[in-house]
């Protein structure tokens, strides 16, 4: 089914008001749920293989703007997974130790190792976004970042490691139906953080911080992938097409036998 994300190229410019967030590429909500439901067997049979030929990673990286659907879309993707073959790293603001390292060090900490799927809710591209945004850190700083991220993921694919980075893209006027629906909701203020109201005044610095983020760190490798989050169904739908044509270019396969079954009687 057609899905309208939106995959960056290199050498080719992004601009995010270019993408409507709204935009379902004509999908009706009941035949892309019914899709979702479908591809979650597919995925989920994937990853038992994936797991045991234990000879390729698999990342996967989520970033959004505040109420975004970050936590919404790995339980979409991931709820019917093996939870012994998943890892999910949620990160947060730097720790002392953390900061006494370079900015990648926490982040390859995390990477997934051989059979693994690692989820990164937020990742090393805050130090492109919330540093750039609030500076945190000089421009130079940042902008020596956008390099170093490029050899790090280049270092990741090169041992194996497939990176898919998803950018979930949602409309300031949706972000304000949702902040205010966490206010309306009882069960649901928990999740309001007044910092968001800060956050979302700086909404034009954060969409040029994501746009150059995206052009500078998109490669043939580990391209980012854009993907329209207004509508949650389709938001969902995109993402589990794009990790399950993941698995099958990285065709895993069942490791071969080091014994005979035929030979070996269980009493």
């Amino acid at each position: 089914m057609k899905t309208a994300l939106v995959t960056a190229r290199p050498g080719k410019k992004i601009r995010l008001s270019k993408i409507e967030p709204g935009d379902t590429a004509g999908a009706t909500k009941e035949k892309a749920l019914a899709r979702v439901e479908k591809l979650r067997e597919k995925l989920l049979r994937w990853q038992e293989v994936f797991y045991a030929d234990h000879r390729h990673s698999l990342l996967i990286i989520f970033q959004a703007m505040d109420t975004g659907g970050k936590d919404g879309s790995v339980k979409s993707l991931f709820s019917c997974i093996n939870p012994a073959g998943l890892h999910i790293t949620s990160f947060k603001a730097p720790t002392t130790e953390e900061l006494d390292h370079d900015f990648l060090w926490r982040i390859h900490r995390a990477t997934p190792g051989k059979g693994m799927i690692g989820i990164w809710n937020r990742s090393h591209y805050e130090d492109v976004l919330v540093a750039r945004v609030h500076k945190l850190v000089e421009k130079k700083v940042w902008k020596a970042r956008y390099d170093q991220i490029n050899r790090f993921e280049k270092n990741l694919h090169e041992n194996g490691t497939t990176i898919l980075k998803f950018m979930l893209h949602i409309s300031k006027d949706e972000q304000c139906r949702r902040l205010q629906a966490r206010l309306d909701d009882p069960e649901k203020r928990w999740k309001f953080n007044p910092g968001d109201i800060k956050e979302r005044a700086l909404w034009d610095d954060y969409q040029e911080a994501y746009e150059d983020a995206i052009n500078c760190c998109t490669t043939d490798h580990a391209p980012w992938h854009i993907v329209p989050a207004d509508n949650k169904w389709a938001r969902n739908l995109a993402i589990i097409e794009t990790v399950v044509r993941a698995f099958k270019k990285m065709k895993p396969r069942f490791p071969k036998l080091s014994f005979n079954p035929i030979e070996v009687k269980v009493e």
